[in-house]
């Protein structure tokens, strides 16, 4: 059976206006099979929420509003289908509000809850009055309101307060202060010019004491290879006292120490000649005794000398008495 053409244009023209259909129905969110996971909460005022506007929990999109139906014939329960993407577990004390964008789309926003047991597909989730923009402002400015009318309360009575001192007395004490008040911004402005003179770049003291740091800078850079050279032979000597032998330079001044106390020790307790002449008083005054004789003897000799040398064949014999002492000369060296 052959087909005509009139027949195959009637047939595709019902399935591109079916597919037109569909296809505009499907962006809007809405499809004739209805499958899937679903929710339903119930609101007052739907506050201008319709079809395909997103869900959300936490910021995340769940889902879309599937459709919207009026319970009643006074529009005062109506229930909206939520399209949920996937089944999400979503506590069932959770609560579904409205919010209204001015700027944009209306959206549920779906507030998680605590409860351990989750919603499934076809429940009813708890909802909330949609709050607007303009009752979250004016709620938010009602205590600035309050704390303004209190702030403004306050001031009323500072200002009274200070209407009642400000007597005529009050009022001249209040003239002195503010021309304290003038002096002490004038010397404030005198310190002020002080400091920009300080600060000043060619005949300021700190600019002064910069040029001294540059100066002593510059003469650290200039002697720099005499500062290396001082420092290499300090490191040199440094080096030098630890490669010394010192424990055996200790050890030999321990023992030259010990040899030293010895002798000292002798010399005090000893029976030697030099532990008698530091030790025994008699001892020194018999070799004094003994020096001063000879000095006399050397003194006479002196004096004298026929009486220990003869030269001559014919000579006389010296009868002169000899020295008692030793000349002063002699004693003077004593």
């Amino acid at each position: 059976m052959r087909v005509s053409n009139e027949t195959k244009v009637g047939a595709l023209t019902v399935i591109a206006v079916t597919l037109i259909i569909l296809g505009f129905n499907f962006l809007k969110g809405k499809t004739f099979f209805k499958s899937g996971s679903f929710l339903y909460a119930k609101y007052t005022d739907t506050k201008g929420l319709i079809v395909s506007n997103p869900v959300f929990v936490n910021g995340f999109q769940v889902g879309t509003v599937f459709e919207i139906e009026n319970m009643n014939d006074n529009l005062s329960e109506l229930v909206v289908c939520i399209k949920l993407n996937q089944l999400y577990k979503i506590p069932k004390n959770s609560v579904a509000t409205i919010q209204e964008n001015p700027l944009g789309t209306n959206a549920i926003n779906i507030v998680p809850g605590n409860s351990t047991m989750m919603v499934l597909s076809g429940d009813t989730i708890k909802t909330a009055p949609a709050a607007s923009l303009l009752g979250d402002f004016m709620n938010t400015l009602s205590p600035l309101g309050e704390q303004i009318k209190n702030t403004i309360t306050s001031l009323e009575k500072v200002l009274g307060n200070v209407n009642k001192t400000l007597d005529d007395e009050n009022r001249q004490n209040f003239k002195v202060i503010l021309a304290n008040l003038s002096t002490t911004t004038a010397n404030l402005d005198k310190s002020i010019q002080s400091v920009e003179g300080m600060l000043n770049k060619q005949n300021g003291s700190i600019a002064k004491t910069a040029d001294n740091i540059n100066s002593f800078t510059a003469n650290l850079n200039q002697n720099n290879q005499k500062i290396s050279n001082i420092l290499t032979n300090l490191d040199s000597t440094t080096k030098s006292i630890k490669d010394a032998d010192l424990n055996k330079t200790i050890k030999d001044i321990q023992t030259a120490l010990v040899a030293l106390n010895t002798t000292i020790n002798k010399l005090n307790n000893g029976n030697g000649t030099a532990a008698k002449l530091l030790n025994d008083p008699n001892m020194y005054t018999q070799l004094q005794s003994t020096i001063k004789s000879v000095n006399t003897l050397v003194d006479d000799i002196k004096v004298h000398p026929k009486r220990y040398v003869s030269l001559s064949v014919f000579g006389k014999k010296d009868k002169s008495v000899p020295l008692a002492k030793p000349l002063s000369d002699s004693l003077a060296h004593d």
